[in-house]
C-alpha cells in the first residue's frame, strides 16, 4: 500500500501517530483472532458432538420404526427457542437459553400407551438437533469475524506498519539530505566571504 506523504516535519509526526495507533493496536487484534479462532473450534466440536448424539439415539430408536407410524405428529410442536447475547472477544454471539415445546393434549385411554414416551423421546431428538443447528450458525458467525479479524492482523502486520516506517524512514532521509545540503552550502558562503575579505 502507497501511503501518501510530504517531506515536511507535519507529515512526519503524522506518520508517526498513525503507525503508533497501530503498533498499539496490532497486540489486541492478534488476541481476539486468537480468542475467535478457539471459540471457533469450541463451536465445531460441539457441532460434532451433538450430531455424533443424534445419531446415535436415532440409532437407539430404530427398534420402534414400526410404531411411529402410528404417532400423531400433531401431538407435539415447538413453541419458543429462546436466545441471549453473549460478546465473546468483542463479537456478539447468541447463547442458546431454552427450548419450549407445546404438547397438545390428547386422551391417555384412546391412544397407544407409548405415546408419552414418544413426546418425550420426540422433545430430546429435536432438543438435541436444534443445539446442533445452533452451534453450526454460532460457528459460522464467530468464524467470519475471525476472518475479518485476520485481514485486519494481515493488513497492519504486513501492509500498513511496514508502509508507515517505509514513509518515516525517507521524509527522515529527506530531512537529513535537506539539513546536510544546508550546512554544506552555510560552509561554502562562510569560505566564499572570507576568500573576498582576505582579497580586499
Amino acid at each position: 500500500m502507497a501511503i501518501k506523504f510530504q517531506y515536511n516535519k507535519t507529515a512526519l509526526q503524522a506518520l508517526n501517530k498513525q503507525l503508533r495507533i497501530r503498533q498499539r493496536a496490532l497486540p489486541t487484534l492478534q488476541n481476539k483472532e486468537s480468542a475467535l479462532r478457539m471459540e471457533v473450534k469450541r463451536a465445531k466440536d460441539r457441532m460434532q458432538q451433538l450430531e455424533n448424539e443424534l445419531e446415535a439415539r436415532i440409532a437407539q430408536y430404530n427398534h420402534m420404526a414400526r410404531l411411529w407410524s402410528e404417532f400423531r405428529p400433531d401431538l407435539i410442536a415447538i413453541k419458543d427457542v429462546r436466545l441471549s447475547i453473549k460478546k465473546i472477544a468483542g463479537v456478539k454471539t447468541p447463547v442458546l437459553e431454552e427450548i419450549l415445546f407445546e404438547t397438545r393434549p390428547f386422551h391417555l385411554f384412546s391412544q397407544p400407551s407409548w405415546f408419552l414416551d414418544g413426546i418425550e423421546i420426540l422433545k430430546e431428538l429435536a432438543s438435541i438437533a436444534i443445539e446442533k443447528e445452533f452451534f453450526r450458525s454460532k460457528m459460522e458467525l464467530l468464524d467470519y469475524a475471525r476472518k475479518k479479524t485476520t485481514q485486519k492482523v494481515n493488513l497492519y502486520e504486513k501492509v500498513q506498519i511496514p508502509g508507515y516506517e517505509d514513509a518515516i524512514r525517507k521524509i527522515k532521509r529527506f530531512m537529513e539530505d535537506e539539513e546536510n545540503l544546508s550546512k554544506s552550502a552555510q560552509k561554502i558562503i562562510k569560505q566564499r566571504q572570507m576568500q573576498v575579505e582576505v582579497q580586499s
